[in-house]
């Protein structure tokens, strides 16, 4: 359990207001006020990880369906007796909770991933029974509207007719019986629910009538004319009626409610904890802020940590930098340190160091995420206990020093094993030598308990014992020796130095008294003031080095990533060059075996031996065609090379296009298909297409269909059989493809129907086709068929 002041000394409560900003509802911010440190690891992962749904969920651009509503728990506890009911107004506080528990349900039921979200109990559900009416009843204002019921409205309907009747009448009376000439002005008006005219006072006796009062000068009389005194009874009795249907309605959606009651109130519990939980995932995405991960081994890990407060006053100007901090401690190694002492100047960071660890501790343990890297992890504590601030009291007659005593006395008392204790400045407030040791006492004392221990001082004798202590680590807030400034930085391993005589030179002690104060530190203080700045110097030398290091191993890594994915285009641009050739022969082939039927159906008809002849030259041409290049190659000269060429890639045996070139590498890059790569010249040859074949070798005529970007985008089929058709389709789509073509055109033509139809089937099957529709007007109708590709 750890206390509530521990909580305010830590400024816990800061934090919870700031997180409290994005609630809907003011008993959502009392609940968040509440937010306490877990001890139960299980919960505390659940809560984390509901947190981390809401916040996938509004990456992904899906808010929760949350908006600003009103208690409504005392509400439900006046509705506990029988009989009960609510006003108009206090009904009208159940409508914008109803509707979120409709939102909330609907938007959770089809939902897959937020299964830790859907696992509150009771999961919100909506009312429809009441809410319907309730909207039908209740006006904006609270008042009753006239869609309540079918009676409400008959009565106010009649009431607005008798009104109007008594008004016409009272009318007709003035302007019948000659009484204008008494009237004091020309209106008419109501006292106490009774329709009156204005009648001077000195005629009063003139009109028959009822005075119901005077005015407040004494010389007006309003007065309720004899002859509408039925009316104004008869609508007096309209108004009864019409209150007591509209206690009824109340009364009965007061009973409603009264019957779901329990169901509503746990429904406002879970509506409570989303909008609790929506509201600590905005926080942590304002900030940017990483899941805590909790460990049981008891180790304390920051890396890149910053206190949360600060950055907040970063958000709003007031700091311009905030300095990440990183430590360890603990863990299941047997030579893990367990004990901290934080060495600097004064306004170094040494306090705002201790207190992010106190912070961000607090926030794991709360479920919150952290300003950390994910590399951090916290232990599961049982107890904090801190030590920071001056608590000296003069009606309790404690000096600083005494007040610092009794509470670290306390903290001892409470200290063991899954403990985290804090303390700011240690030893201060007595004299040095007997302060450092007692601080050395206490953080040994701490260290025997199983005390993890974070503390500051600046006491130079303990660095001393902690050096010498297993288990125990200095550390120091950087400082800058040439600028005499602090760099808020926190270097493990290696103490600091409070620099008291360079700060107070800098804010402009006389140099006489600068002087003086190093002679009284006499050599052993220089001689450790230089020694720790040598150390410091070495500290940073190696950190260049080893950053030097890290930069060369980063480049190799990207050099031998950058290798195997070009060694991976060389395979897939292999594979695609051999596709390439397989569908070629196939399209070859099939191409000729059509001339060769043709050419054997001429033959049966006229039995001429000159088709003998042409078969055989067929059968030679498809042998050239077929049969592999011989000779070498002519390589590309340096200034033959331009972007724009077509040149033949040696390595991978196929044509691509130049697209750019380096001289001073000898590298061109390339692409070959659809893959894009570099290469050396001396991989380059003369295109294939452009006189790379062997000299002599005669042109050999092809009629298989080619497919260019720019030029030819459709396949005309028309006239021919199915399986011919087909046998062209599937060749053309696949160079179509190749070549990068978005879309093309079939035409087929319209006919019997069946040539279309066997298309548009082949292409249904074809797996780089990605949909076809019949042509536009422009296009061919339904005689042409629009192939998209997939890209």
């Amino acid at each position: 359990m750890i206390a509530s002041e521990t909580l305010a000394r830590l400024e816990f409560d800061r934090l919870l207001a700031e997180i409290a900003r994005h609630a809907h509802s003011s008993c959502t911010v009392e609940r968040i006020g509440n937010i306490r440190p877990m001890a139960d690891l299980q919960e505390i992962r659940t809560t984390s990880g509901r947190i981390g749904e809401v916040r996938a969920l509004d990456r992904s651009g899906v808010s929760l369906a949350l908006g600003s509503f009103e208690d409504i728990r005392p509400c439900l506890e006046l509705l506990r007796p029988a009989g009960a009911t609510l006003a108009p107004l206090e009904l009208l506080l159940f409508v914008p909770v109803l509707r979120l528990y409709a939102d909330l349900a609907r938007q959770f039921a089809y939902r897959e991933d937020i299964s830790l979200l859907r696992s509150i109990e009771p999961q919100p559900r909506g009312f429809p029974d009441i809410l319907e009416p309730l909207v039908a009843s209740i006006d904006g204002d609270g008042s009753i509207m006239d869609s309540a019921s079918t009676l409400l409205r008959e009565i106010r309907r009649a009431k607005r007719g008798l009104a109007g009747r008594i008004r016409k009448k009272i009318e007709e009376i003035i302007r019948d019986s000659g009484i204008e000439k008494f009237l004091q002005d020309d209106f008419i008006t109501q006292r106490s629910g009774r329709w009156v005219i204005p009648v001077r006072m000195d005629s009063k006796g003139m009109v028959k009538g009822v005075v119901h009062d005077v005015s407040s000068s004494g010389e007006t009389a309003f007065m309720e004319p004899l002859e509408i005194i039925p009316f104004v009874n008869e609508l007096e009795n309209l108004t009864a009626e019409e209150k007591a249907e509209e206690i009824r309605i109340l009364r009965q959606l007061s009973g409603w409610i009264r019957e779901d009651a329990e169901q509503i109130a746990a429904c406002f519990e879970t509506l409570l904890e989303i909008d609790r939980l929506n509201s600590m995932a905005r926080f942590a995405s304002e900030f940017d802020l990483e899941p805590a991960t909790l460990n049981e081994r008891g180790e304390l890990r920051l890396v890149d940590a910053r206190h949360p407060l600060l950055l907040m006053m970063q958000k709003r100007g007031v700091v311009k930098r905030v300095e990440p901090l990183g430590l360890e401690l603990g863990g299941s190694a047997p030579d893990a340190d367990s004990v901290m002492v934080i060495t600097g100047p004064n306004a170094g960071g040494k306090t705002i160091a201790l207190k992010t660890a106190g912070m961000l501790a607090l926030m794991a343990l709360s479920a919150l995420p952290v300003p950390a890297g994910p590399r951090s992890t916290f232990p599961l504590f049982d107890s904090l206990l801190v030590d920071i601030g001056d608590e000296q009291s003069i009606e309790q007659s404690h000096s600083t020093f005494s007040a610092h005593a009794a509470r670290i006395t306390a903290i001892i008392r409470q200290g063991g094993p899954r403990t985290l204790v804090l303390l700011d400045e240690l030893g201060a407030g007595t004299e040095p030598l007997q302060g450092a040791a007692i601080a050395c006492g206490v953080l040994h004392e701490l260290q025997q308990q199983g005390s993890m221990v974070i503390a500051t001082t600046h006491l130079s004798d303990i660095i001393g014992f902690v050096h010498r202590t297993p288990g125990m680590i200095n550390a120091g807030m950087e400082f800058d020796d040439a600028s005499f400034t602090p760099l808020y930085r926190l270097i493990v391993g290696e103490p600091g130095q409070s620099h008291a005589v360079e700060i107070a030179r800098r804010f402009g002690m006389p140099e006489r008294v600068i002087a003086f104060a190093r002679q009284m530190l006499g050599n052993a203080g220089s001689e450790f003031a230089g020694l720790l700045t040598e150390l410091r110097q070495r500290r940073k030398e190696f950190e260049d080095l080893r950053t030097s290091l890290r930069d060369r191993e980063r480049s190799l890594d990207q050099r031998s990533a950058e290798l195997d994915a070009r060694a991976d285009q060389v395979l897939q641009i292999r594979k695609e060059a051999a596709e390439k050739g397989w569908n070629d022969a196939k399209e070859l082939i099939a191409a000729t075996r059509r001339r060769t039927n043709a050419l054997l159906d001429e033959l049966k008809r006229e039995k001429r031996s000159e088709i003998v002849d042409q078969l055989r030259r067929v059968e030679t041409e498809l042998t050239e065609q077929l049969k592999p290049q011989e000779g070498r190659l002519e390589l590309l000269p340096l200034k033959a090379v331009k972007p724009g060429d077509t040149v033949h890639i040696r390595s991978l045996g196929c044509d691509g296009a130049v697209l750019s070139f380096d001289v001073r590498s000898g590298k061109a890059r390339v692409r070959a298909g659809r893959m894009e790569l570099e290469v050396h010249l001396a991989e380059l040859a003369t295109s294939q297409a452009k006189g790379g074949r062997v000299k002599g070798k005669p042109p050999v005529a092809s009629w298989k269909t080619d497919v260019e970007v720019s030029e030819q985008r459709e396949l005309k089929l028309i006239g021919m059989r199915v399986d011919a058709a087909l046998a062209e389709l599937g060749p053309f789509i696949d160079h179509a493809q190749a070549a990068g073509l978005p879309e093309v055109r079939i035409i087929h033509g319209m006919g019997t129907g069946r040539l279309r139809d066997a298309v548009r089937e082949e292409l249904g099957r074809h797996p780089l086709v990605e949909g076809f529709r019949s042509g536009e007007p422009h296009e061919g109708r339904d005689g042409a068929t629009v192939v998209a590709l997939k890209r």
